[in-house]
């Protein structure tokens, strides 16, 4: 604001890690006088406290747009490109046209209509972005819970979507289901940092 870039858009999104799900964005321009207060990383917040902040931001924001790409958009490129791309399409949602986008991570997503700042731990640094990245997850963990609810054998719902223990066995079990896993992701890479117990999937983004 003090540069004379107004209004002000943060964007993040929820979903690269998991082996399932789409990956999905938000882009926030916060009302400078009324913001929400306890804004902060998604993942450094409670399901509950998430929940809240959601119904807040959407009450007291100038704009909020949210969009994704889907399991099969992500396996026709490569996660980055779909998590870029996802913030691109929320951006472009706005109803408000910010004069500067500040994206979380290093990459500032291409094609944006105004101006773009990558902020390395952007949802930590910035209440607009820590917005969207609440938006982003509650928005994600919704669809995810959507999907528990058709199919039944891959608890959907508890994991969303991540490479847990119960998730894995449902896969072998059942085998992917189309258009919702991710099969770039052979199988699914289960290993390393993206097997986690379902016990610390809380603040998981």
């Amino acid at each position: 604001m003090a540069e004379g870039l107004w209004p002000v858009a943060g964007m993040d999104e929820a979903g690269r890690g998991p082996l399932a799900g789409p990956v999905v964005a938000a882009a926030v321009v916060l009302d400078p006088a009324n913001i929400p207060d306890g804004l902060d990383d998604s993942k450094r917040l409670s399901h509950l406290q998430r929940e809240a902040l959601f119904s807040r931001i959407l009450s007291s924001a100038f704009g909020v747009s949210m969009a994704s790409v889907s399991a099969e958009g992500i396996d026709d490129s490569n996660i980055l490109k779909a998590s870029l791309e996802a913030m691109r399409r929320a951006l472009v949602g706005l109803p408000v046209q910010p004069k500067l986008a500040l994206a979380d991570g290093r990459d500032v997503p291409p094609g944006l209509p105004c101006a773009g700042r990558a902020l390395i731990k952007g949802d930590q640094r910035s209440q607009s972005i820590a917005a969207a990245s609440i938006v982003a997850k509650v928005m994600r963990d919704r669809m995810m819970c959507g999907c528990g609810s058709h199919h039944a054998h891959y608890g959907f719902e508890v994991h969303m979507g991540y490479a847990t223990v119960r998730h894995r066995t449902a896969i072998e079990a059942h085998g992917p289901v189309a258009r919702l896993h991710r099969v770039s992701f052979a199988p699914f890479r289960l290993g390393g940092a993206e097997v986690v117990e379902e016990e610390s999937l809380a603040g998981l983004d």
